[in-house]
């Protein structure tokens, strides 16, 4: 039930997102495009509120309830930076705004994004893992938490790898294709 409302929460995302882009270029309501946009943290909100709920039901804590603080970190952490995105694409199709950047994927301004992407991670992870915590200190039972402190050990090793990647370009940057 859970991951369902996950992918809804997910769907959710994209439909206030688009429904906002939609009335501010193609409606030209900016006001209810702003609103609409506005509302995407309340998606967070909803799935961190039924989280709670079915943990208070009882529910053993699983991976999907990490699942959902991990949905709920990366929301935050990169959510307006997705909006942003899209709201350059629409405003390029559906507005006559120039049309997006491309993206450098070599030297030292790669590097420079490979690094603030990584940071956004760091964001997202501390977010999301001290919503786990929090969870695992609220039910206070180890047996019933064990899987949220798996999830956390194998975020944090991806949360490392992608260190580990994102930093390697700024001492071996890529070089343009010759």
């Amino acid at each position: 039930m859970l991951f369902a409302l996950i992918i809804g929460c997910e769907v959710a995302f994209w439909v206030f997102v688009l429904a906002g882009l939609l009335c501010r270029y193609l409606l030209r309501r900016k006001k209810s495009g702003m609103v609409l946009l506005a509302c995407t943290p309340a998606v967070d909100l909803v799935l961190l509120a039924a989280t709670v709920i079915d943990l208070h039901r009882g529910g053993e804590a699983g991976f999907v309830h990490g699942l959902s603080a991990i949905y709920v970190g990366v929301s935050i952490a990169f959510g307006s930076r997705m909006i942003r995105w899209a709201d350059i694409r629409f405003a390029h199709r559906f507005a006559g705004s120039p049309p997006p950047a491309k993206k450098i994927k070599v030297g030292t301004e790669h590097a420079r994004n490979e690094r603030e992407a990584w940071l956004l991670h760091l964001l997202a992870w501390f977010i999301g893992c001290s919503l786990l915590y929090g969870i695992i200190l609220w039910i206070g039972d180890g047996t019933r938490t064990a899987s949220l402190s798996q999830v956390i050990r194998i975020w944090s090793l991806v949360l490392v790898i992608d260190f580990i990647i994102s930093f390697s370009y700024t001492f071996w940057p890529r070089r343009p294709k010759t």
